[in-house]
């Protein structure tokens, strides 16, 4: 497993040395809501994005979000996929990429997941990512962003993520 941040004291960055941010809707006009918080939950740190996603003006989203290297791109060709430990309210979120390929910000490869008031280990393997308004197939060589959001319908967001990583299934004899 490469493991990308299990929100131990890095100096606010993670185990890549980028930091996480906030984004929200109100980049494009939108008015939902949120913030970002460093806690300690059931003896594990945690980063926890809470708030309030609003589908007016053409809104909807909150995500934490991160680059996945500063000097360029991830290669994560030799991995199976995202492995994250969440916890939440029990409501669907997904998990975004954005590769060398996106150019716009609407674009992006995604995949959902379940939360609940338990952490729980969830893993996501690249076959499962779907593209979102383009039209090439997620290439794993040039990853470049990393999301979690909170997207598409009026809800209460509430989730935590004690670690994020690539993880690799091992071979089939």
């Amino acid at each position: 497993m490469l493991l990308i941040d299990d929100f131990q004291d890095n100096g606010g960055l993670t185990r890549l040395g980028t930091p996480w941010r906030l984004v929200t809707d109100r980049v494009m006009g939108g008015v939902s809501a949120g913030r970002m918080s460093r806690e300690e939950i059931d003896g594990r740190r945690a980063l926890c994005m809470r708030g309030e996603v609003s589908l007016d003006n053409n809104g909807g989203f909150i995500q934490l979000n991160l680059d996945l290297n500063p000097r360029g791109y991830l290669d994560a060709s030799r991995y199976t996929g995202i492995q994250v430990v969440v916890r939440g309210n029990g409501a669907s979120y997904n998990l975004h990429l954005k590769t060398a390929d996106v150019r716009l910000p609407w674009q992006s490869y995604r995949s959902s997941f379940q939360t609940g008031p338990e952490w729980r280990e969830i893993r996501l393997p690249f076959q499962s990512f779907e593209p979102h308004r383009i039209g090439v197939p997620l290439d794993t060589v040039r990853l470049d962003r990393l999301g979690l959001v909170a997207i598409g319908r009026a809800f209460t967001a509430e989730l935590c993520v004690a670690q994020v990583g690539l993880y690799r299934d091992p071979p089939v004899p």
